[in-house]
């Protein structure tokens, strides 16, 4: 007779695992720090674009603010993913956090002592960028040290529920806060936030890299290593397809006014529809511990992106388009899910740290010059001709990939090979 489940077994087939969050209190005090922390680093985020823009009255200069977060990353990531594979990664977590901390109690200085210059506030957002460049490549090479192999996958489920909440909920709260206490409140609150993460980092053990064979990591070994891996390798390739293809965020002002007839409250609704879609990717995540070939997932969820998107630009009802862009910020989230697993998993421990640095490089440059690449297009043609075309060329090249790659089709989680 076969044994019927119970509805704890079942939703467990379903929703998150909380596994990693109920055997580790070590990883329990980290996951509660970084979401703390993601709320007050979108609280802050928003609070800046808005001082920008009080400041100054121009849109080019809000835009600054992003110009000026991204050089860092992409500049800092690679050099944080060394330092990360050198030094004791909790060390490093404890010094990036607190710098970021000192950063947002600086933004809430300036404010009470009504300090505005945008200089200022651009200086503070890309030390900030530093810090995050630094203190990010540490802590996701910090949860194998953690928790054992076969819980990564729901981890980093629970991980992407941080971010994905951080980014809905801080500029909500941030607008609000802004509103009615003003920067200096909003900023304030942020550097206190820092203090959950900093906590939760002061509790762990030392982490030390297992083994460097070498007194110094270098970000050339850690290309070269990557070279050398065709499965790691064509998680950033495939990723790479989504981004630069179908990245439609930039073309959502013209899309809400000629599409459909709407504003910045429209605009605002596209905007949040993919990271609604990407946090209901990680809370309904259950079902992906029964699959053991991450390679062909990553494959599916990065054509089902395609798709969703193609399908949007051929949307002209809101609540369909809005429909389609969750289902895309879905499969994103999936995606992303069984990338970082594989990166934990297959990679060893001395090159975690440069790999998780070039991950922050590809996150953090793929969808800007996906922006470009979707202007471009619609300057060309139009915003329908960028949005669906661009979808089914994500789809096609995944498809060619797909032939080419076939061992990352094989990739089986019980059986890891980079």
């Amino acid at each position: 007779m076969t044994a019927v489940e119970s509805p704890q077994e079942e939703k467990r087939r379903i929703f998150a695992d909380l596994t990693p969050l109920r055997t580790s209190a070590d990883y329990r005090r980290l996951w509660f720090g970084n979401t703390v922390s993601w709320i007050g680093q979108g609280m802050t985020a928003l609070a800046v674009s808005l001082q920008v823009y009080d400041i100054t009255g121009s849109a080019f200069s809000v835009g600054l603010v992003g110009l000026c977060s991204l050089v860092p990353l992409v500049v800092f990531g690679l050099y944080g993913g060394a330092i990360a594979d050198t030094v004791d990664r909790r060390a490093l977590g404890l010094a990036g956090a607190t710098g970021s901390a000192v950063l947002s109690a600086a933004l809430a200085a300036a404010a009470f002592a009504g300090f505005h210059r945008v200089w200022f506030l651009y200086a503070i957002v890309a030390l900030q960028a530093v810090c995050a460049a630094l203190n990010s490549p540490a802590r996701s090479a910090m949860i194998p040290r953690l928790i054992p192999p076969e819980q990564l996958r729901a981890a980093n489920a629970l991980n992407s529920m941080v971010m994905t909440f951080g980014t809905l909920v801080g500029p909500s709260l941030g607008g609000v806060i802004v509103g009615l206490a003003g920067y200096q409140t909003a900023y304030t609150i942020d550097a206190l936030a820092f203090s959950a993460s900093l906590y939760a980092m002061w509790r762990l053990p030392a982490m030390p890299p297992e083994h460097t064979g070498a007194r110094r990591a270098s970000v050339l070994d850690g290309l070269r290593f990557l070279g050398t891996r065709p499965n790691l390798r064509a998680t950033f390739v495939s990723d790479l397809f989504a981004m630069i293809l179908a990245q439609p965020k930039a073309l959502f002002p013209a899309v809400a006014a000629l599409w459909f007839g709407g504003d910045a409250k429209t605009t605002g609704l596209l905007v949040a529809a993919p990271a609604f879609g990407a946090l209901m990717g990680g809370v309904v995540s259950g079902w992906q511990g029964r699959i053991r070939h991450h390679g062909q997932a990553i494959l599916v969820a990065v054509a089902a992106w395609g798709l969703a998107i193609a399908a949007f630009g051929l949307s002209r009802n809101l609540w369909i388009g809005l429909l389609c862009l969750a289902a895309a910020g879905y499969a994103d989230t999936s995606s992303m899910i069984f990338r970082n697993t594989m990166m934990q998993v297959a990679a060893p421990d001395e090159m975690r740290g440069r790999l998780q640095g070039v991950f922050i490089v590809v996150v953090a440059g793929g969808p800007r010059l996906g922006d470009f690449v979707a202007g471009s297009v619609a300057g060309l043609t139009s915003p329908a001709v960028a949005i669906t075309g661009g979808g089914l060329a994500c789809v096609l090249a995944i498809a060619v990939f797909a032939l080419y790659a076939r061992g990352f089709r094989r990739y089986d989680a019980h059986d890891p090979k980079p």
